[in-house]
């Protein structure tokens, strides 16, 4: 009777162009993001003079203190209610902080007297806090805002699709840019890239996060919030408690870690360069084909992602997907093992296609079309881990459960930029390579360690940790059940302790409310 009820009544389900606009906030935010963990430690080091190895540890420096900064802007959005809503005013305020913090740390800090060095590194860190600041305003609210947009399992699923495609126009902006305009601006170590994509951000990220405020502003209103519409208290304690109780987050945590693992080293400019440019010796020809080859292979992929997640559950999507990665990137590591240098046969070749080339588009491109159509996929399991907390305890705090998650993601992707430099110093570089760098000793297990080893472990950790996950498809629409007549019962006047005593489970329901 339960599921009836379910079924025919009283979702909470998003308009088209709400699921699609929504997402450009994720967009918005990765324009900054793409543009500081692949660009930063070259303008640090290449514009500002900076010790590389400073360089590239402040990539990870600030990714723990963005993670440090989530659960306080968590707690922050949880006990937040204003008229411009619960989450608007965190999109739009941190939007505007990241295009302050990137005029002075861009242009501010060149400013800065070669002869006052001290001031150069103190004022880099400061306006880069700054920034964190912004980014995580911003960025928390794609996790916790996804959770009064819909609850219909059908349309969760949607959600990795549109925010994909909302990143592509924020992050794939640059990563297209970038190397088209790399050589006609002086590369990515000279002054004239900063002061062409800077400003690009800025209006790109500005655009888009205008859109996903249209997105959300019908949603963002308190009826829309948990089983009682009403702001929830809740002490820091209790916080914790959550946490710990709550196993399905601990493992969501784990697995969205990995693939954030996998996705920030494999796709880094640095790795991505010794591949393509030391090893391969074509930067410029391999590096954009190869990026949309790799697109090209995940549009079925996400097509496959949504059928499987909409049919089976998000779960099953992410460990199916996951799983074909992880093999297909065996290949890839079996081909970079035999690539040696000045070896023809096993040189990657668009113009003159030969064996090599075309095993490694191969598993290359089914591999990383797995893989990036489940790289975000762990975003909309985190409205699942907040509707399942509601369930469990009645409490509505989206804000402090996608920050604990992008919490462990952040400490782990944190450490893509630092593996990346240490890998570097090993091998004995010290300046950060681009497209033009030659092939050294050492890179070629570097490259192998960082494109293929890194992300196989990072997969293993996250199939290992949705075995014993059990918000499944079925388990999702239980719960959505159960949250949807305790809802109505409140609305009527139940208070919230009888209402969660009375529904339980979805055995407790009945069609006479």
């Amino acid at each position: 009777m339960g599921q009836t009820k379910m079924d025919t009544g009283n979702l909470n389900r998003a308009k088209m162009y709400q699921l699609i606009l929504f997402p450009f906030n994720n967009g918005a935010t990765n324009v900054y993001y793409i543009l500081t963990l692949n660009f930063i430690a070259y303008y640090a080091n290449g514009v500002l003079g900076l010790a590389m190895m400073f360089a590239t540890t402040m990539v990870t420096v600030m990714r723990l203190f963005d993670a440090v900064t989530d659960p306080i802007i968590g707690m922050l959005i949880d006990k937040t209610q204003t008229k411009f809503g619960k989450f608007r005013p965190f999109m739009v305020l941190g939007n505007g902080i990241m295009a302050l913090s990137a005029v002075l740390l861009y242009f501010g800090t060149r400013l800065v007297a070669d002869d006052m060095r001290w001031l150069k590194y103190t004022l880099f860190v400061l306006f880069y806090a700054l920034y964190v600041i912004g980014y995580t305003f911003q960025t928390a609210c794609t996790r916790s805002g996804q959770t009064c947009l819909t609850n219909d399992p059908r349309q969760r699923p949607l959600f990795t699709v549109f925010n994909t495609i909302a990143s592509l126009l924020g992050m794939g902006l640059v990563q297209f840019l970038a190397p088209i305009l790399e050589g006609r601006l002086g590369g990515y170590n000279s002054a004239g890239f900063f002061d062409f994509m800077i400003p690009l951000a800025i209006i790109v990220s500005a655009v888009l996060t205008l859109l996903s405020v249209i997105g959300i502003w019908e949603k963002d209103r308190p009826e829309f919030f948990g089983v009682g519409g009403t702001q929830e208290k809740v002490k820091v304690k209790e916080y914790i408690a959550i946490l710990k109780a709550n196993k399905e987050l601990q493992r969501l945590m784990i697995a969205g870690a990995g693939t954030k693992l996998a996705f920030s080293i494999a796709t880094n400019m640095t790795v991505l360069c010794m591949l393509y440019g030391a090893m391969m010796g074509n930067y410029q020809g391999l590096y954009l084909p190869m990026m949309i080859i790799g697109y090209v292979f995940s549009a079925p992929f996400f097509l496959l992602t949504v059928k499987t997640s909409q049919k089976y559950g998000q779960k099953a999507s992410l460990v199916r997907y996951t799983t074909i990665a992880l093999v297909m990137y065996v290949g890839v590591l079996v081909l970079l093992a035999f690539w040696q240098p000045g070896n023809a046969a096993t040189i990657l070749s668009l113009k003159e296609i030969n064996i090599y080339t075309v095993l490694f588009i191969l598993f290359f491109g089914v591999g990383y079309g797995a893989y990036y159509a489940t790289a975000d996929m762990p975003i909309p399991m985190v409205a699942d881990c907040s509707d399942y907390e509601t369930y469990c305890s009645g409490k509505y705090i989206p804000g402090i459960m996608g920050t604990l998650f992008s919490l462990v993601d952040k400490l782990v992707s944190a450490l893509g930029s630092t593996i990346v430099g240490f890998a570097l110093a090993m091998i004995g570089i010290s300046t950060l390579p681009d497209s033009t760098t030659p092939y050294a000793p050492g890179m070629k297990g570097v490259v192998i360690a960082l494109f293929c080893i890194i992300p196989m472990l990072a997969w293993l950790a996250t199939l290992l940790s949705m075995k014993k996950y059990s918000l499944t498809g079925e388990r999702m629409k239980e719960i959505q059940a159960v949250n949807h007549v305790r809802r109505e019962a409140i609305a009527k006047g139940m208070p919230v302790s009888e209402a969660l005593n009375k529904w339980k489970t979805i055995a407790d329901l009945s069609e006479d409310l």
